[in-house]
């Protein structure tokens, strides 16, 4: 009897501590948690498999392809994360905006209706891509260093953007072979109250400064590098998360 009751003593501690900790992550006080913090949770108590790279990843109520290079796991696809909608007339180097390219309105819908959200996401400036939302837990907009190991182990700056780019999409015979997985799309960019380069030029934001600007990762149609440069924080470029 007693091996009973010390079990189900056992038992009641851990759901305690379990609820403790899956309601640490309420941050609305609400009594509810995302599914992302609760698989977290699940996996700290051993209750669901590790993360392993090349499954998908839920977030915002949609489930994004996952690659692993090298030592890095990255998103396969650019984010969506989406909570307003601006034209490309409107723009802030400090206050976030968020483009759709070639949507010139204000509804959030309307603009995750479009072929251009569903194919190339959305157009970030640098502060609205530095939003604690923007990623997973357990995910990050990367730095500008782990861009660089990245294209390190693709064998460099000069040839890491062929193998980085999709094979579909790219014109004037620009496409890449993606034997990276990357899946780098041309999705173009938010520059100066004008979208431009789609089809033509891919641009990713890093997390890293410099000076009063940014750093960026551009790929482009016509060569088979991945250029590194500094941006203005206006611009509306693409993103993508990596893991922790």
């Amino acid at each position: 009897m007693k091996y009973y009751l010390l079990f189900f003593s056992f038992t009641i501690l851990s759901f305690t501590s379990f609820q403790a900790q899956t309601l640490s992550y309420d941050n609305n006080n609400d009594g509810c948690v995302n599914l992302d913090d609760l698989l977290n949770v699940l996996s700290e108590f051993g209750l669901c498999s590790a993360f392993e790279c090349g499954v998908q990843v839920p977030h915002d109520g949609y489930y994004y392809s996952t690659v692993q290079i090298g030592g890095q796991c990255w998103f396969s696809e650019n984010c969506r994360y989406l909570p307003e909608v601006s034209p490309s007339s409107q723009g802030s180097e400090t206050d976030p905006y968020y483009y759709v390219y070639d949507y010139q309105g204000t509804d959030v819908e309307a603009a995750k209706g479009t072929l251009n959200y569903l194919i190339y996401g959305v157009l970030f400036n640098w502060p609205a891509v530095m939003t604690e939302d923007i990623c997973p837990s357990g995910w990050h907009i990367p730095s500008d260093e782990e861009f660089t190991e990245l294209t390190d182990f693709l064998g460099g700056e000069n040839v890491a953007g062929g193998k980085m780019k999709s094979h579909v999409l790219w014109d004037n015979y620009g496409n890449g072979s993606n034997s990276s997985g990357w899946t780098g799309l041309p999705g173009g960019d938010r520059y100066s109250g004008g979208f431009y380069s789609n089809g033509y030029n891919g641009y990713w934001w890093s997390a890293s400064e410099s000076g009063s600007t940014s750093w960026g990762r551009t790929l482009y149609h016509s060569f088979d590098s991945v250029d590194r440069g500094s941006n203005d924080r206006g611009n509306g470029f693409s993103a993508r998360c990596v893991r922790d």
